[in-house]
């Protein structure tokens, strides 16, 4: 059966009401033993907008389906053309506060682990390490056919000589690194192979109505087992593969806390849910224990 975007939710029961204090995440980070479980709004900060939040690019645009991809030349061609584009963009993003946060946070001995909704590799530029990518990386791409990955950038490479006059002005960069471009902008625009078998290319991410890996979801499982908190940050938790771990740790007594800017499908779940900005928030909360944030400017992948 196909699945389509989840494109909102809407809450059918009271839910608890939301903060601006701070202290039970500062607590919870304190008594170490807290896993991160982040979405796309932690990386808004650094240019790259969220699925659902106010202006999210779910409004405007639908993500391509793993069907359509798999099942249609002429999508993977609009699929790549978009792809291609925005990753010149999304490849430049920098780590922004809550990244560096995060990553202070996981230095001094304070996190049990790291799990990102996001496929843009912020969390590990920003020194965060063992993060577990729920939905992949952009920064390789598989070939469907043999499964060797290669990286984003070789393709990337190999996309400019096939297509060296590609120039569009896209209307907006998503979440996936997907560029906004008409059918007239993607024009004749030519995918390349897998140089190895001629397969066909994939960036090694989970795409809306691909499943998850089994073995990805139980490392993801064993993590909460073995927390002592969940903090959320910046997703609004609507499809299952990130509340399924939220339910699981409530279910097993374990205080879930989200920072978050809008309502979340978990809030009945949490302890707390904290209304503010992510990378203010949790800079705050690292100035409340005294660890220090590096605050400059991080170097992030090679883009040529």
């Amino acid at each position: 059966m196909r699945m389509r975007p989840t494109l909102s939710w809407t809450p059918t029961e009271e839910l608890p009401q939301s903060t601006t204090d701070l202290q039970s995440v500062a607590d919870a980070l304190a008594a170490g033993g807290a896993l991160v479980l982040s979405g796309a709004g932690i990386s808004t900060e650094s240019g790259i907008p969220d699925y659902r939040g106010e202006g999210g690019s779910l409004s405007r645009h639908t993500p391509m389906l793993y069907q359509d991809f798999t099942g249609s030349a002429r999508a993977r061609r609009r699929y790549w053309a978009r792809s291609h584009l925005g990753w010149r963009a999304f490849g430049r993003a920098r780590p922004n506060a809550g990244h560096r946060a995060t990553a202070a946070f996981g230095r001094h001995g304070l996190l049990s682990g790291v799990i990102t909704q996001n496929v843009d590799g912020l969390h590990q530029a920003a020194g965060s390490e063992g993060v577990v990518e729920l939905h992949g990386s952009l920064e390789r791409v598989v070939c469907l056919g043999c499964g060797v990955l290669t990286s984003r950038n070789e393709v990337a490479r190999r996309l400019e000589e096939a297509n060296p006059d590609f120039a569009p002005v896209a209307a907006g960069i998503n979440p996936d690194g997907d560029a906004d471009l008409s059918d007239g902008q993607v024009g004749d625009f030519q995918v390349v192979p897998c140089a190895h078998c001629g397969g066909i290319l994939k960036p090694d991410v989970v795409f809306f109505g691909e499943a998850v890996s089994p073995h990805r979801v139980e490392q993801c499982r064993e993590l909460v087992r073995a927390a002592d908190s969940l903090l959320v940050l910046g997703s609004s938790l609507t499809v299952m593969s990130g509340l399924r771990f939220v339910r699981q740790a409530a279910e097993a007594g374990k205080p879930v806390l989200i920072i978050n800017r809008d309502v979340t499908r978990g809030d009945r779940h949490a302890v707390a849910r904290i209304e503010l900005e992510l990378g203010p928030a949790l800079t705050a909360v690292a100035d409340r224990l005294g660890i220090p944030v590096d605050r400059a400017a991080l170097p992030h992948r090679p883009t040529g």
